[in-house]
């Protein structure tokens, strides 16, 4: 049976990696890249950089794939992930859950693509489906969204408790608008999928009341934290949703990916449920009728609608809501026409006083030449975050991450003046492609780093690169001596030299003497 399983998920891999090569020769030929046959993800990379280079920018690559800033963004990320997942493949080899999810999530990504970009015609069919397929997809997204409720109501068990967090953490305007679109005055019952996913993955919430829940290690290992990946596995749930509630038939590879997901999702919920850790059965929330089915995709219909969709992703944290709302782009323009409008009036009022003095005086005075200059008031400058926000993208780690990997410095410098942290790890791909603008950006602000001990890791690439053939560039050099200098990694970094030196001498082999020269010089850079 194991082996089975294996081997379908090793031939819908290899089905998914012939999809990415066969759409990535169209795309970059759409970006005026020529290849005749499509390689790996670590090759497609590249080459989408290059396009980038080719063309002037991220920006010119969107407008000639029809995407935002956000939708490149997700994109770039995904491929990037899945090359981190399988840095090498070779046909036949064994294939991890994770390494199936992050293919399938960059097919999903394919599939969104071709919609925005008609020229692109490529093919994206994982497998045959049929309507048996998509009415379990809609029992199993009808029970993660049931399971959700679950979780918060058992947590806030009465609706007076329930509304007075969300009146805390949402606002009252919000709360008045759930329970008018509720069951009654049940605020769960008015929320979207997306906000009542955000009350499970918030950081505070998820680790005050359901990292309890979710601590089972053999699922959402997808990325470094269960949190990160429910949210992520969430978020791909809500675009299935959303092409539901279009009446969309879901494609054959979000039909496979979600019934992945569906495992990771529910199975430690399934598992705490059986050992009488929650309320809350996955099993039975999965079975249901045709007839209740379809009146619970209606509700959902009719919800979407009255909440205008469900378009922006799931957030990584509730966002408190202001005490004074933050003025539109309209109102300040209006602020400030009413101020402008103001300040003209006052200079009517006073050349109208002081021509009358001047008919009243006796002497006559010589004809003056009124000038009036008034600088214009200037407008009230967005934050960083709310350009971030204008460009469609998500105030995120990853949103950020992927602005560092394309060397978008423009971005990228937006999250820094935002105050967003970043990690030393983030800068491989930037290293591996020599992109300079965006290293030399981070050093600016080296504060913001605070990945906790990045140098082991840092120093460990950095030799694997060096022993492939890369040299220590002056990048290299400044990381090194602005971020691995404590004495710690110093005294490590000696002891590393030290054994290099003990190995050379007992076996003068090339490779050996090539590790030598390689942690000696890391080490002449971090020992100051």
């Amino acid at each position: 049976m194991t082996s089975r399983v294996l081997q379908t998920t090793g031939t819908t891999f290899e089905h998914c990696l012939g999809i990415i090569r066969h759409a990535s020769v169209d795309i970059l030929l759409l970006l005026g890249v020529h290849a005749s046959e499509g390689k790996d993800p670590r090759w497609f990379l590249e080459q989408l950089d290059q396009a980038r280079l080719n063309l002037g920018g991220w920006n010119a690559v969107a407008k000639r794939l029809h995407m935002n800033d956000a939708q490149l963004s997700q994109f770039t990320l995904r491929l990037r992930h899945l090359q981190q997942c399988v840095p090498q493949y070779e046909s036949g080899q064994a294939v991890s859950e994770n390494q199936l999810i992050a293919a399938l999530r960059f097919v999903t990504s394919l599939e969104q693509l071709r919609q925005c970009q008609p020229l692109l015609t490529y093919l994206t069919d994982v497998d045959a489906s049929d309507e048996s397929q998509q009415r379990r997809a809609e029992r199993q997204l009808r029970a993660i969204e049931l399971v959700l409720k679950g979780l918060v109501a058992q947590v806030w068990p009465d609706s007076q408790s329930l509304n007075a967090y969300l009146k805390q953490h949402f606002g009252a305007d919000r709360l008045r608008r759930w329970i008018k679109q509720g069951d009654g005055q049940e605020a769960l019952s008015g929320m979207c999928f997306s906000e009542l996913a955000l009350m499970v993955v918030d950081k505070k919430n998820f680790a005050r009341h359901y990292a309890g829940v979710f601590n089972d290690t053999s699922v959402l290992t997808l990325f470094v934290e269960p949190r990160a990946t429910l949210r992520q596995f969430l978020d791909d749930c809500r675009q299935a949703r959303n092409g539901v509630i279009a009446g969309e038939p879901i494609t054959a590879a979000q039909l496979t990916l979600l019934s992945c997901q569906y495992q990771h999702i529910t199975r430690p919920v399934q598992r705490a449920f059986e050992r009488g850790r929650t309320r809350v059965n996955p099993a039975a929330l999965l079975i249901v009728d045709d007839a209740p089915l379809e009146q619970y995709w209606e509700r959902a219909r009719h919800l979407n609608h009255q909440a205008g969709g469900e378009q922006q992703e799931i957030g990584e944290t509730i966002e408190l809501p202001r005490k004074r709302p933050q003025r539109t782009a309209e109102e300040r323009e209006q602020l400030i026409s009413g101020t402008l409008w103001g300040a003209v009036g006052v200079m009517v009022l006073a050349i109208l006083g002081g021509g009358m003095w001047l008919f009243s005086s006796q002497e006559p005075p010589a004809a003056p030449g009124v000038e009036s200059v008034k600088n214009e008031p200037k407008r009230e400058a967005p934050s960083p975050r709310e350009s971030i926000t204008q460009k469609g993208i998500t105030w995120d780690a990853f949103n950020m991450r992927a602005a560092i990997d394309r060397n978008d410095t423009r971005v990228t410098t937006l999250f820094l003046q935002g105050g967003m942290n970043w990690q030393l790890a983030w800068t491989e791909q930037a290293f591996s492609l020599g992109n300079t603008e965006v290293l030399q950006l981070l050093l600016r602000y080296p504060s913001l780093m605070d990945e906790p001990k990045p140098c082991r890791r840092f120093i460990n690439t950095l030799g694997h690169a060096m022993s492939n053939g890369a040299s220590l560039t002056a990048e290299h050099a400044l990381y090194l001596q602005r971020f691995c200098t404590v004495p710690a990694v110093v005294a490590r970094q000696k002891h590393e030299a030290e054994q290099a030196t003990l190995r050379a001498r007992a076996e003068p082999s090339a490779d050996n003497k090539k590790w030598l020269k390689i942690q000696t010089a890391i080490y002449e850079e971090i020992r100051g």
